[in-house]
């Protein structure tokens, strides 16, 4: 029998103990820093909360929990307007609006927990599991009872920690894939990447750069995003809400938080049109992988430049100059990333709706919290 160990809840990152850095180290977004971004500029439908995991009084493993009331937002995407849309945002408000992750709803990848290697896994999702239903009582106690617990964002080998009695009443499931780039060791300019593309692919690359004649870009500093926030915000904004489905919208001063707390950790990249400021993207260093964070258009230009595409190539070419194991693509565009060379990666989670009726229909329900998405993966390389 599988013994859990004892944990303790934190509600803000300065409460953290001494040791935390040192068991999430390698996880940037496990980090006291990142979790302190959260504490100062986490979306306003969010609360979060951080959980330590102990065995003998000794911190053994970190972890963070985010509470979402999907009541609070005022649109979960209006990009698609449809029937089964319809359906998903009813079934959204009235059984599913007060959702509690293990793990982070903003990015995509096991940033759920981080153990130090001598830690169960099994033992460690048990405790995770008590944590959450001491949360349950948290929020319930607040006026906010708990609709769902979900686990998040695992790949075939993490998911087997769950493997245990106390996720028998837990629907597994698998969401759309993460979208990996890996570097090649003797690819060190953008140029080594493009002579990698085979002819349909190298002439998209070509195709697309032509269309960014006018731009101007450039590493934006703390002072120049704190002094263009509320068009940062425009742009990231419109971005967000023209997605098929969210669960949150980012505060307004949340990049220029991060900014100030990351420093050179945070790439944010700014491009302009005639000095006016018309898109942005946003990386995240993380050990030897860059993470692909938000980012943001004005529609116009997008299409007339093809933006997108070109931030696509442009996070390559950095994560080539500056030596990067691999850029982190995360989901959403699938098609688009594959098209650059990004590969997909399964990832799985637990979910579990606390009404036992509707618990036993979860693997109906979840084809409407999660819609399946066709796409054709591409593979770009000669």
């Amino acid at each position: 029998m599988i013994t859990a160990y004892k944990f303790k809840i934190f509600s803000s990152a300065d409460e953290l103990p001494a040791t935390w850095n040192e068991v999430a180290d390698g996880n940037v977004f496990l980090s006291q820093k990142y979790l302190q971004v959260l504490s100062l500029s986490c979306p306003k439908n969010m609360v979060c909360r951080f959980i330590g995991l102990y065995q003998n009084e000794e911190l053994i493993g970190v972890a963070i929990a985010e509470f979402l009331d999907l009541n609070l937002l005022e649109s979960f995407g209006e990009r698609d307007q449809c029937f089964k849309t319809s359906v998903r945002n009813f079934v959204f408000r009235n059984f599913a609006s007060h959702v509690l992750f293990l793990g982070n709803n903003m990015l995509t990848g096991q940033h759920a927990f981080r153990l130090l290697r001598e830690a169960d896994p099994k033992k460690a999702t048990q405790t995770l599991y008590w944590a959450a239903e001491a949360l349950k009582i948290e929020f319930a106690q607040l006026g906010k009872k708990v609709h769902i617990v979900t686990y998040k964002d695992f790949d075939a080998e993490q998911i087997k920690s769950f493997e245990h009695h106390r996720f028998s009443s837990f629907y597994k499931f698998s969401t759309q894939p993460n979208m990996l780039f890996h570097v090649q060791e003797n690819w060190k300019t953008e140029e080594d990447y493009v002579n990698a593309l085979n002819k349909k692919y190298r002439d998209q690359y070509k195709r697309v750069r032509k269309k960014e004649l006018g731009i101007e870009k450039h590493r934006m500093t703390l002072e120049e995003v704190k002094a263009n926030e509320s068009q940062i915000y425009e742009l990231y904004f419109h971005v967000a809400k023209n997605a098929p489905f969210n669960t949150f919208f980012l505060a307004q001063n949340h990049f220029s938080v991060f900014k100030e707390i990351f420093g050179d950790a945070f790439l944010f990249y700014g491009y302009y049109l005639n000095e006016k400021l018309v898109g942005f993207n946003t990386m995240i260093v993380n050990g030897d992988s860059l993470d692909t964070y938000f980012l943001g258009y004005d529609d116009m230009v997008q299409r007339e430049k093809m933006l997108y595409l070109n931030m696509l190539y442009d996070m390559i070419a950095c994560a080539i100059h500056k030596n990067y194991r691999e850029l982190v693509f995360s989901r959403t565009a699938l098609e688009i990333k594959s098209s650059v060379g990004a590969v997909p990666v399964d990832t799985y989670g637990y979910i579990e709706h606390k009404n036992a009726l509707i618990n036993r229909c979860m693997s109906t329900l979840f084809g409407y919290l999660e819609p399946e998405v066709q796409w054709n993966p591409r593979n770009p390389f000669k």
